[in-house]
């Protein structure tokens, strides 16, 4: 019984950390800014999209998802055995555990993306990435929007 419990237990905190993982993760949107783009100046362009491709934005992988795996991974670990048996249990599994949560991390992050090829009114050519989360085509006419630290984002 106490076995499950420190299970159950351990299932609770990986879902609430994997939720905190999805939560810090920064937008790649065009409809979302950060907290220090408001009140700011951008500069905006108009462009003809010219061709639209679908892709994968990678995941993250930062210590959060390892250090929540090796945690969890540890408590599972302790669970199991006693005695010199328990400690290379509890290793194991925190080691396994920070390995699946980098995994984990990663896989939770991933975004659909798009890459987008523009011609500027001013002729020139460019792409940029984003997220699909904007319905963006072939021969939309749209804004180009640059803020002064060089994020650019496409919106119609």
């Amino acid at each position: 019984m106490k076995t499950v419990l420190a299970v159950l237990k351990t299932f609770f905190f990986i879902a609430i950390m994997a939720g905190l993982m999805t939560g810090c993760v920064s937008s790649r949107s065009g409809k979302v800014y950060s907290r220090d783009d408001a009140r700011k100046m951008h500069v905006v362009e108009i462009g003809i999209v010219e061709s639209v491709k679908k892709i994968l934005i990678e995941g993250t992988k930062t210590s959060v998802g390892s250090t929540v795996g090796a945690v969890t991974g540890g408590i599972v670990g302790s669970t199991v055995g006693g005695g010199s048996g328990k400690t290379l249990a509890t290793v194991a599994g925190a080691l396994a555990g920070a390995a699946a949560g980098t995994m984990a991390e990663e896989e939770l992050t991933k975004k659909d993306g798009l890459e987008i090829i523009v011609r500027k009114d001013s002729g020139e050519t460019i792409v940029i990435v984003q997220e699909a989360d904007i319905p963006i085509a072939a021969g939309d006419r749209v804004r180009i929007i640059t803020s002064d630290n060089g994020t650019v984002r496409v919106s119609k």
